[in-house]
């Protein structure tokens, strides 16, 4: 008998379950980039945020993520340490806005380097026909009512 190691799924549920299929096919590709770019989902999702120069607050940042304050704070704090992020102070209140360096916007190029090129191996396994009937099937999924 082969037992799971923690926290992992059996993959005879996994096998049966199309949602579980799914999921374990985002981990998996998003594992992968991290461990390529050394930079966590969590990070990458914060520049997403705040791309083309915008500049918000943590909460706002957590807010639009959907994510904990204390990981948005957790991550920021260090993205500020290493020179990704800084931080300024609202024209009102007292709030501390925070926007990628220069540094913060040429990593997250070469982030969006590295995805691109998974985006190509993808493309390049699978015929246009074959990647057309999965972005409608994606979409199909994202939109279904349950």
């Amino acid at each position: 008998m082969i037992i799971p190691a923690k926290n992992e799924i059996p993959k005879e549920i996994v096998k049966s379950s199309v949602v579980l299929q799914l999921a374990s096919a985002y981990f998996a590709i998003g594992k992968r980039l991290e461990q390529k770019t050394q930079c966590s989902q969590t990070r990458g999702f914060v520049m997403s945020t705040l791309r083309g120069g915008v500049a918000l607050n943590q909460n706002q940042i957590a807010k639009l993520l959907g994510f904990d304050r204390t990981v948005v704070h957790r991550a920021i704090k260090t993205m500020i340490r290493e020179g990704l992020l800084s931080e300024k102070k609202a024209e009102s209140g007292r709030g501390l806005l925070v926007h990628l360096t220069a540094k913060g916007n040429a990593y997250r190029e070469s982030l969006i380097k590295e995805r691109r090129a998974v985006d190509e191996k993808l493309r390049e396994k699978l015929k246009p026909r074959e990647i057309s009937t999965l972005l409608r099937l994606l979409e199909e999924v994202t939109t279904l009512e349950f």
